[in-house]
């Protein structure tokens, strides 16, 4: 019983994150969401930060699988890579608690909200920066920093589907396939 009391809380919790914020949610709306008593939720959690901790954590784990879901094997390193980026941005994009997560962070600024982007931002780095350090050990690409190299992979990643987006046409996944390969894999000199 005590689990379901737990998972009831943590899913009314990611509704109102996700519907109110991190800033305007409160520990009563997730009591009366979860539909348990106030001091039930301080049994498992010790305050809204813990609780919206283990929320991110749950998120970035779903992103990780999901990421891990396009790895193809035989594929290249770049096919890979290309899918597992391509993926976790799309879940960014339209995973709905990830959209409130960021629009509070741009409006407001609120410090946990900025914390919890943060991790989620270093989690996709250390991920794509263990694919890198892969593919050098395998031979696939040669050796370079593999923490850089995968800064500027979601780096480019981020501007050609966010930043881009903001005054052009959304390019297509093969464009920005096309482009991740011409970029970073094959350069532009001739």
């Amino acid at each position: 019983m005590a689990v379901d009391r737990k998972h009831q809380i943590i899913e009314a919790a990611t509704k109102s994150f996700t519907l109110f914020g991190y800033k305007a949610t409160t520990m009563e709306q997730v009591a009366k969401l979860a539909n348990v008593g106030k001091g039930t939720i301080y049994t498992f959690f010790k305050n809204k930060d813990d609780l919206f901790d283990e929320i991110v954590m749950t998120l970035i784990k779903e992103m990780k699988e999901a990421a891990e879901a396009t790895i193809q094997e035989g594929s290249s390193f770049v096919e890979n890579a290309h899918r597992a980026l391509y993926k976790i941005l799309e879940f960014r994009k339209e995973h709905k608690l990830a959209i409130k997560l960021f629009q509070e962070e741009k409006e407001m600024g609120t410090p946990a909200v900025n914390e919890v982007m943060r991790k989620i931002e270093n989690a996709v780095l250390n991920y794509i920066k263990e694919k890198v350090t892969q593919a050098i050990n395998n031979g696939e690409i040669k050796e370079c920093n593999s923490e850089i190299t995968a800064f500027v992979f979601v780096k480019l990643y981020i501007s050609l589907i966010f930043d881009w987006e903001q005054h052009h046409e959304p390019l297509e996944k093969d464009e920005i396939a096309d482009l991740f390969e011409l970029y970073l894999i094959k350069g532009l000199s001739k």
